[in-house]
């Protein structure tokens, strides 16, 4: 039996998560939406075609309470 391949987690500033191996896939185009609300910041990456490839929002980056709604955290 073969062991998991351990991805790091990017937004835990390097903490080592157990998960599913990942396969890179290449882009050519692409759209990003930020959604910025005075309580939040979402930022969406989507292709040509519509479909989500990547989302953050500041909450699963470890900013808590107000500090979401800053620039910093944007």
């Amino acid at each position: 039996m073969s062991k998991p391949i351990l991805k790091v987690n990017s937004c835990r500033n390097g903490v080592v998560v157990p998960g599913k191996v990942h396969i890179e896939h290449r882009i050519p185009k692409g759209v990003i939406h930020v959604q910025s609300s005075f309580n939040n910041t979402i930022v969406t990456v989507i292709d040509v075609r519509g479909r989500i490839i990547s989302w953050s929002s500041t909450n699963t980056c470890g900013f808590n309470g107000t500090k979401r709604g800053t620039p910093f955290a944007a």
